[in-house]
This record gives C-alpha cells, sequence and structure tokens, in this order.
C-alpha cells in the first residue's frame, strides 16, 4: 500500500484552519452498493430481514423488490466499495492535494489497506477525518463495516468511551448548519454557493448501483469519489477563508 504521510514540496510548512493544521486533517468519501446484484439473489433469511426494512421505507406500497437498489445506503444490507482519501501539502507558497482511492470487489481487502493507513499515519491527537455528512454516514458506516469484516478499528475512527470533544471527526454539512438542523445541505449545492467549479462526471450518486452492477465499472465510480474528496476539501478551506483547491493542484498517489 503506497504510504500516505503527508509529503511537502520541499520544507513542510504548518498552515492552520481555525485552530487545526490543514496538513493533519484526511479527507474521505465513500461509495457504497447493496450486497447483491439484487434482491432474488438474497438467501431466504436475508430477503425476510430486507422485506422487514423495506415495509418501514416503503411510502407509495413500493415491494421490497422495487426497493432493494437502496439496501446501499445502509451497513446491515450494502457493503463500500470504494474510500477515496486526500489530504492538503504546502511548502512556501505551493499547495497540493493529495489522493488516493481503495477501490475493489473485495470489501474486506480495501476496508483493511484503509484502516493500515489510518494505523500508520492518522493515529495522534492532532488528526482529524472530515467528510460530507461524515458523522451520519460516512463514519458510522466504515466503523459498522469493518466490525463486520474482523478488521482492528482504527482509534481515529473508534467512539466508544470517548467524550465529544476527544472525537476527532469534522463534517461540513455540520458545520454549515449552525445548529439548525432542519435539513440536508447537499455537497454539490455548497460547491456551487462558493463557486467551486467541479469537474463534469458523467454520473452522480444515484447512479452508482446501476454504473457497479450492471455496466461493471469501478473505474468511473473511483474518479465519481476522488471528484467529490477533492470538492470536499474546497469546501472546508472556502469555510476557513481560503482558496478552494484547483485542478492543476490536484496529484494522485
Amino acid at each position: 500500500m503506497a504510504d500516505l504521510a503527508v509529503e511537502a514540496l520541499g520544507e513542510e510548512v504548518q498552515v492552520e484552519a481555525g485552530n487545526l493544521f490543514l496538513q493533519d486533517i484526511l479527507f474521505i468519501d465513500i461509495e457504497t452498493v447493496p450486497q447483491a446484484e439484487d434482491y432474488d439473489k438474497l438467501s431466504t433469511p436475508w430477503q425476510k430481514l430486507w422485506d422487514k426494512k423495506a415495509a418501514r421505507l416503503a411510502q407509495n406500497d413500493e415491494s421490497p423488490q422495487e426497493l432493494y437498489p437502496r439496501a446501499g445506503i445502509y451497513a446491515e444490507f450494502g457493503k463500500i466499495i470504494c474510500i477515496s482519501v486526500g489530504f492538503i501539502a504546502e511548502a512556501g507558497d505551493q499547495r497540493s492535494f493529495r489522493v488516493k482511492s481503495f477501490y475493489g470487489e473485495d470489501e474486506k481487502q480495501l476496508l483493511q489497506e484503509f484502516c493500515d493507513l489510518l494505523h500508520h499515519n492518522y493515529f495522534s491527537k492532532t488528526h482529524f477525518l472530515c467528510a460530507h455528512n461524515g458523522k451520519e454516514f460516512d463514519f458510522p458506516y466504515l466503523c459498522r463495516r469493518i466490525l463486520v469484516n474482523d478488521i482492528e478499528m482504527p482509534d481515529i475512527l473508534d467512539l466508544a468511551g470517548k467524550k465529544p470533544w476527544d472525537v476527532k471527526h469534522l463534517d461540513t454539512m455540520q458545520l454549515w448548519k449552525f445548529g439548525d438542523f432542519k435539513s440536508y445541505t447537499s455537497l454539490g449545492l455548497l460547491a456551487t454557493l462558493f463557486g467551486i467549479e467541479t469537474p463534469k462526471g458523467d454520473i452522480d450518486g444515484s447512479d452508482i448501483y446501476e454504473v457497479y452492477y450492471q455496466d461493471k465499472d469501478l473505474e468511473r465510480i473511483r474518479l465519481y469519489c476522488e471528484r467529490d474528496v477533492v470538492t470536499l476539501a474546497g469546501i472546508y478551506l472556502r469555510m476557513n477563508g481560503m482558496p478552494h483547491i484547483k485542478q492543476d493542484e490536484v496529484k494522485k498517489v
């Protein structure tokens, strides 16, 4: 696995965002799909469990089969197929945003590689993880799938026994709410609001199920996930009064 320890372009410079150093933040986005391609491929016990879940989700008498493509948003019925991460490196007046993705058919392998990164490079009290809607989705989903796959939980993800001020999780959606918890604000809306131009992609989050199971195109999903990580970092920077990430600053690790 590539080492994602922060590498500056020369002498490292610590740049603060609020009271945090930017180089200590790992930006994260995940993509998920249902465990099976369709409802009929589930075992009988899993069909019964999904039937109960679907009964609570149905709003217009949709069948469990019709609702099954949405199963990927629930960690009990879904799996992670891509985790994209990025961090900011600065040296003098030069800045770069380093991006790497863990993706593939083997969820346990990609989770293990991601956890190895956290164990080795993001383990101190100064480190933080940042995601959009991370506290409601990305972080709990990662923790649940890590447990299911019998992988050692990285301390930076583990909430057990921690006081709120010891939790090293940043969430741009929560930061934007300013205490107003009545609505959901999408990553795309915030990007447009802050004047952040994002590369034109041919898919969005609603297409992931089809692209994975029907088109079998993980590469498109990886590119989409990485675009979201770049956008996420740009929004966090703008929220802290700094310029967003430019495309020529993005470097693949």
